[in-house]
Formats: C-alpha cells, sequence, structure tokens
C-alpha cells in the first residue's frame, strides 16, 4: 500500500506539500497540486483516516442511532441519512438500539469513544442517561422522528396529526363508529402524539375513544397482536383497528387471519407508517405514510450544520394519508377523507412511488 512518502516521491515535492494539497490548503501552487493528485491516482494511494483525524480533530463521520433496524422505516430512513452523508462528505456509522435505553447508550459511548464528529438519534423510551448527557454537554445532536421535550436539540420529524385528521375523516365517511387504536410506547413522543391525534380526531366527529378500545403496544409486531386479539374478544369488538405504527399493523393483520377472519371484511385495518409491501398484502392497507426519505436528508443538512458552527434547524414536515382497500373501500369510488383519485388507481400508483423500484417515503 502507497504511503505519503511514496505519493512524495513520486510528485516530486515534499510531503509537506503533499499534506497540503490532500487538506485543501490554498498555499499550494497548481502545478504542484496537479503533479500530486496524478501521483494519487497514479499509486492508488488513500489517507489514513484515523491518523488525518488526529491532526484536524475531525473524522468526518456521523454516529446514526436507530431505535430498530428490523423496522422498514428505520431502514429506509437510515439509506437515506447514508446517502445524504456521503453526498455532503461524511461516512455513517449505524447503531440499533431495538427499543432499548441500555441498548441506546451502548451505541452512544461506542460512537464517541470512536470521536464522530456529531450524533442523529432517534430516542428510545424517552431517552437514556449517556445519550442525554452527551447532548447537555454540547456534542454536535440531532434527534429524529422522536424527540426529548426540554433537552436543547434541534429535531426533524413530521406532523401527523393532519394525515390521521384525514383518515378518521375518511373512516367516519365510510360508515365506521367503533374505531380503536393500537398505541405505541407513552415513554415516546411518537407514541403519545398519535393517540392524542386520534382522540382529537374522533373527537371532532363526536365520536369517543373507550378505554377498552386502546391497545397498548410497543412498535413490535407481536404487540399488535396481543392488541388486536383483545379487541377481538369483546363483547362488541370495534370495526376498525389503526396500529400506531408498521410492523404493529403487521400483527394485527396476522391476528385477524390466526381466527379465519378478513380485513375489512370482519375487521378493518389501517397504519401509520407506510411501507412498500403494504401495497402487495390482500387487501392493500390504508396507512398515514411519513416523508422518510426527506426527513433522513434533512437531518443530516442540520446536523452537519452544528458541526461545521452553523445554527442547526428544527424542521417539521406533514405526513399524508394514503387510500387503499384495508377499511372497506368503494373501488369506484371516494369518500370523504381519501386523497383525489380511484382508490384502486392509488394502489397502483403507491406501487410505482414506493416500493421495489423506487424505495422513497417521501
Amino acid at each position: 500500500m502507497a504511503s505519503i512518502k511514496d505519493v512524495a516521491a513520486e510528485a516530486g515535492v515534499s510531503v509537506a506539500t503533499v499534506s497540503r494539497v490532500l487538506n485543501d490548503h490554498p498555499s499550494v501552487s497548481a502545478e504542484a497540486r496537479t503533479r500530486v493528485l496524478a501521483a494519487v491516482e497514479t499509486l492508488g494511494y488513500r489517507p489514513n483516516a484515523v491518523a488525518r483525524s488526529l491532526r484536524t480533530d475531525q473524522t468526518r463521520t456521523l454516529g446514526l442511532v436507530i431505535s430498530d433496524v428490523m423496522n422498514p422505516y428505520f431502514t429506509e430512513l437510515a439509506r437515506s441519512v447514508e446517502e445524504e452523508a456521503r453526498a455532503l462528505g461524511y461516512s455513517v456509522i449505524i447503531g440499533n438500539a431495538d427499543e432499548r435505553p441500555d441498548l441506546q447508550d451502548h451505541h452512544v459511548t461506542t460512537l464517541l469513544d470512536r470521536r464522530i464528529d456529531g450524533l442523529l438519534v432517534s430516542p428510545t423510551d424517552g431517552g437514556s442517561p449517556r445519550m442525554l448527557d452527551a447532548a447537555r454537554a454540547g456534542t454536535p445532536m440531532v434527534f429524529v422522528d422522536r424527540w426529548i421535550p426540554g433537552v436543547d436539540v434541534p429535531v426533524v420529524r413530521s406532523d401527523g396529526r393532519g394525515a390521521v385528521r384525514d383518515l378518521v375523516a375518511h373512516l367516519h365517511g365510510l360508515g365506521h363508529r367503533r374505531l380503536a387504536i393500537i398505541a405505541g410506547p407513552a415513554a415516546t413522543t411518537t407514541g403519545r402524539e398519535r393517540v392524542d391525534a386520534f382522540r382529537e380526531a374522533l373527537g371532532a366527529h363526536g365520536l369517543e375513544l373507550p378505554a377498552a378500545y386502546t391497545g397498548q403496544g410497543d412498535f413490535q409486531a407481536e404487540s399488535g397482536r396481543r392488541a388486536t386479539e383483545g379487541f377481538l374478544d369483546l363483547p362488541e369488538p370495534p370495526e376498525v383497528v389503526f396500529a400506531a405504527d408498521n410492523l404493529m399493523a403487521l400483527g394485527a393483520l396476522d391476528a385477524v387471519r390466526a381466527r379465519g377472519l378478513r380485513v375489512p371484511d370482519d375487521l378493518a385495518l389501517a397504519a401509520f407508517d407506510d411501507i412498500p409491501w403494504f401495497v402487495h398484502t390482500d387487501p392493500p392497507v390504508t396507512a398515514i405514510a411519513q416523508p422518510t426519505g426527506e426527513l433522513g436528508r434533512a437531518a443530516v443538512r442540520a446536523l452537519v450544520d452544528r458541526i461545521e458552527g452553523r445554527p442547526g434547524e428544527s424542521v417539521t414536515l406533514p405526513a399524508r394519508l394514503v387510500v387503499r382497500r384495508s377499511c372497506g373501500e368503494n373501488p369506484a369510488g371516494s369518500p370523504a377523507g381519501e386523497r383525489a383519485g380511484n382508490p384502486a388507481e392509488n394502489a397502483v400508483e403507491d406501487l410505482a412511488e414506493n416500493p421495489l423500484t423506487n424505495r422513497s417515503q417521501s
């Protein structure tokens, strides 16, 4: 492997000149710069990032701690973060907290020990001590998707309240009156916000959310299955289950099918966090889609601003309702609340927008 001395010898310049070229120092002549870059190309020289970080106090590396890498939403978020970081000249190291505060702290500690320049975090279960200490110590940090009230860190997230209102209006227009929700953890901002938005939207139509129609989940499929089984065991089961994330929606679907029932004939289903798979289920699932790709890109830009001494700004983007056929939608009609157009055509449109050929959900 070529060294910086080899490059200097090949270019006929000093090691110091090579170093200045590689660090884009303005004092190097154009002719010397050309010779050095040609030598770098000829020898296939790659600078030692660790050694450079010791000199510059920067590693050009970002840390990303996500709540659950198995959740397709966070997988897509991580992909957009990596793409935007690469475009800005940064690499990304990812840690999966698996919805556990202790694992979140482990990843935060490991990343800081590796001298990353800044952290992107989707806080799990209201945060964790090491992460909170890092934020309060001034580590460049941005919260993405979830946040912790009272911690002075920019937040990049989507606002789902309008989309939840659209969903409830859509369900009301379809004639549904008994609506239940599988909630996420109350310790997370997204868990609380989605329940509050759902309850408020029901109230706008004169509907209530009984305690029996509120199932407690943890953003995992198994909790969605258990909550839905509880709903189905009620003397008067709900007509619709709204799962506050995609994995819990898949668990709900499993519970319905395990009893030999059908969606939407026996129980309608809607979800927060649209995913490409939802257009392939039978029936395709009506869902609220977050602008996942843009959230990831905006979070990286906000973090890089903080790293480079500029104020990182919080960003809030709207989510949107995507109507398919899991709530008893009429393929030939467009009840109030759904987006314009034939729902069957919308499902085809979403297939072109969302899944395997184009994974962006924004």
